[in-house]
């Protein structure tokens, strides 16, 4: 597997933006979520070509083999009236676009944080609160195999796997974060309903059979406060945080 090298000699000649000043870089790490120093001015990004412990949502753990994958986490100082967990579909939407750029496919946005191609995950972002700051992780299947890509309860792919192709990361690296520092500017002015447009025509979930909670229903879509709106027995409710199951 060759996806070429993430260092900051091969990144940041591609960087056009804010973000990504600094650059941390390791070759392994326990997770990216935790390389930042929250003094760091925003925009800062880390990255690694291994986890040993990365983590998604609810614990679970985020494994690739090195040299694999797309791996970072960059630090944000939204507005402290905002909510944090909104972030997760920002970063959702500008990773979904990149994804699209380089496949040349449709992507979708699975609430509240996966990014799926072909009714499959491609692509997950975790969205943690540090003591003012926020660190948001983005995690891009790339250049794995299929036998290399974990058994899960949402199936798995990597853009190898959808197109046979290799790629270089770094470029796909460098489009990520332009992608994110156009969605967050976007937030920063107006919300989710700056971004909703590309939000509701990525709602993997919605009209598909769910499970909310035990409960049995139908996803109505997400709102424009971020939330998931479904239909359970029969009634409307919103769901703010949780799991939800589909059916494939």
């Amino acid at each position: 597997m060759s996806g070429g090298s993430l260092a900051p000699d091969a990144v940041g000649p591609l960087l056009t933006g804010r973000l990504g000043h600094p650059y941390v870089y390791r070759e392994q790490c326990e997770t990216t979520q935790g390389l930042l120093n929250r003094s760091e001015p925003e925009g800062a990004v880390a990255v690694a070509d291994e986890q040993t412990a990365g983590r998604g949502r609810l614990g679970r753990v985020w494994q690739a083999p090195p040299g694999s994958s797309i791996l970072c986490s960059t630090l944000l100082r939204p507005p402290p009236e905002r909510r944090i967990a909104e972030l997760a579909l920002v970063g959702g939407l500008a990773t979904a676009e990149t994804v699209e750029e380089a496949l040349d496919l449709a992507a979708q946005i699975k609430w509240p944080n996966d990014v799926m191609v072909n009714r499959r995950k491609v692509a997950g972002v975790l969205a943690e609160a540090f003591d003012g700051v926020v660190v948001l992780g983005i995690g891009i299947n790339v250049n794995q195999e299929r036998t290399a890509l974990p058994d899960a309860d949402v199936p798995a792919a990597s853009l190898r796997t959808i197109d046979g192709v290799v790629r270089d990361r770094a470029p796909l690296l460098a489009a990520l974060l332009a992608r994110l520092e156009v969605r967050y500017g976007d937030w920063l002015e107006g919300g989710l309903d700056g971004i909703y447009d590309g939000l509701g025509s990525r709602d993997f979930l919605r009209g598909r059979r769910i499970t909310a909670d035990g409960a049995a229903g139908i996803a109505i879509g997400i709102t424009r406060t971020g939330a998931l709106e479904v239909e359970l027995d029969g009634e409307r409710r919103t769901v703010e945080a949780g799991e939800i199951a589909y059916e494939r």
